[in-house]
């Protein structure tokens, strides 16, 4: 069976309040040759029985479950991981879409050769679905300078959504995805922005849910940090500023860019860690004496 032109993978866990609404947005899409796959991270409420409801009754939804939570990142991986199609899309499961998103995106990627992403403009809902306000953060990254788009995604990166567009699969398999660090979603799009153009459309078709147990209400967590980057509690899951700035010269260093564009930018690296110095101290201090 020829492999279809979308591929749309969705990370779950305990999301069954949200995630019929996140689904019906997918499968109502106008642009309907997709595959959806779902990778449910082990949850623990009614997700299952939601998911397997919409895969027994549409072809084009296939659902795994997880015997063991593996983190929001590692389920992002694998979900990947299981997908096949030349585009591809991450999408929550507590969010929707406009139905013709992937209509614009597909054609967006169809007519621009050198545009590696494309993604619409967010609107915030809380978590019974109520208007919070528009968010625009501006990736219209079209510079040709893989510099300057690097440094402008960092310069006006604030609530993190690009990821969600639809991207070129082959641009994905050259990068880490999304890492085991925080903020590892903001440098998976710094490394696409190093192998091609962001294209955002104007419109809002993004439909993005605050709510209590999101990653982006509970940010400041540390409880809810440790849960969903590492549900296994392992020791040597810490040092999330030494691991980050580590990646990012890593990906620097690995992209398609010229040696003057690296140099340049490990130095901005350089100064990142100047800033984050105190938190580096820290780190190394809590793994050289833990606590407990």
């Amino acid at each position: 069976m020829a492999a279809p032109r979308v591929s749309i993978a969705m990370p779950a866990y305990n999301c069954e309040r949200y995630i019929a609404q996140s689904l019906e947005s997918l499968l109502g899409q106008s642009f309907g040759d997709f595959e959806l796959v779902i990778s449910d991270n082990a949850s623990t409420d009614g997700t299952e029985d939601v998911c397997r409801r919409y895969a027994a009754r549409d072809a084009r939804v296939r659902y795994i479950r997880r015997s063991e939570n593996i983190g929001g990142p590692g389920n992002f991986r694998y979900v990947f991981s299981q997908c096949r199609a030349p585009y591809h899309k991450w999408s929550t499961a507590d969010d929707y879409w406009h139905p013709q998103f992937l209509d614009r995106a597909v054609a967006v990627l169809d007519a621009h050769d050198d545009v590696v992403l494309c993604y619409p403009h967010m609107r915030r809902i809380d978590l019974d679905g109520n208007p919070l306000g528009d968010y625009d953060d501006a990736l219209h990254l079209m510079d040709d300078s893989p510099r300057a788009r690097f440094r402008e995604l960092y310069r006006r990166l604030g609530l993190c959504n690009a990821h969600l567009g639809l991207i070129r699969r082959q641009v994905m398999l050259d990068t880490r995805l999304i890492a085991a660090h925080r903020a590892s979603d903001y440098d998976f799009l710094g490394e696409v922005a190093l192998r091609g153009k962001f294209w955002l459309l104007p419109e809002v078709m993004f439909f993005r849910r605050f709510h209590p147990e999101s990653s982006s209400w509970a940010r400041a967590s540390t409880e809810h940090q440790r849960r969903y980057y590492d549900p296994g509690n392992r020791r040597d899951a810490g040092m999330h500023v030494t691991r980050r700035l580590l990646f990012q010269c890593g990906m620097v260093w690995r992209a398609p860019i010229g040696l003057a564009d690296k140099l340049a930018l490990t130095a901005d690296v350089a100064r990142w860690a100047r800033y984050e110095r105190h938190a580096l101290v820290r780190e190394v201090i809590a793994k050289v004496m833990p606590q407990g």
